[in-house]
């Protein structure tokens, strides 16, 4: 099996001129993207929390977590950063994945558009199931 690798552009804000290009290992199995603490605070990014995660092998490890500005191809936005330490994967997380309208396909190892949904605008009442129908 393959493995699915992108290349992103990382930047402190939308009209930052710095950046870093940097691969990623997609990863379905983690939530948040971790990129390099080192180049990130090049870049003026800033943690601006710490959070407990568990691995793989049940260690738990509290990490620094800030915000960057990831650009993919076309499509750009804000998602949440591990500041990865030495010998961390770059890894690409499902919520900067989905922030580009993207989703893995898990068995042929590849990037596909995520089919984007939307709520309808009713009231919650009707969502509820309490008004008539």
């Amino acid at each position: 099996m393959g493995v699915a690798v992108v290349h992103m552009k990382i930047r402190k804000s939308k009209g930052a001129k710095r950046f870093a290009e940097k691969e990623f290992l997609v990863d379905s199995g983690a939530a948040f993207t971790v990129a390099p603490a080192t180049v990130l605070k090049r870049l003026g990014i800033e943690p601006d929390e710490r959070q407990d995660f568990f691995l793989a092998n049940g260690e738990k490890v509290t990490c620094k977590v800030g915000d960057a500005y990831f650009e993919f191809g076309d499509k750009a936005g804000y998602s949440k950063v591990i500041f990865g330490q030495r010998g961390d994967s770059n890894l690409l997380g499902v919520l900067t994945l989905e922030m580009f309208g993207l989703v893995l396909d898990p068995f042929k190892r590849e990037r596909k558009a995520m089919p984007m949904t939307r709520m309808a605008n009713r009231p919650a009442r009707r969502l509820l199931g309490t008004w008539p129908c």
